[in-house]
């Protein structure tokens, strides 16, 4: 990765697992692609107000060459547990990852127009 990785924790406090895990998750998708120039991680606890539970929402943009890749898991997406939202997060992350790979390299499909 050409920039280093930023993560803002909003909410709660600084965790070094969760940043190790989190770099951990981003080394993985550097494996797939390893052009990536950019990573801003958000991880936001709710206010305790505003939902039952502690829902904690996470958000990743990450830049690559072509592209500006923006994950965003809260509000049904969200989950209680940090660790599990940040996986899901990072797996979404993965999968559009690849979709942009494989648009990229021109392997994607392409139907003809219909009349």
């Amino acid at each position: 990765m050409d920039q280093p990785l930023q993560i803002t924790f909003r909410g709660f406090p600084r965790s070094e697992a969760l940043e190790e895990r989190i770099k951990g998750k981003l080394d993985k998708l550097s494996r797939l692609y390893g052009r990536i120039t950019s990573c801003h991680v958000v991880i936001e606890a709710p206010h305790h107000h505003q939902q039952k539970g502690h829902a904690y929402s996470v958000s990743i943009d990450m830049t690559i060459p072509d592209a500006e890749l923006v994950i965003s898991r809260d509000g049904a997406h969200a989950d209680a547990d940090v660790y599990v939202a940040v996986r899901e997060a990072f797996d979404a992350l993965g999968r559009r990852l690849q979709s942009q790979v494989q648009k990229n390299r021109g392997d994607v499909k392409h139907h003809e127009r219909v009349v």
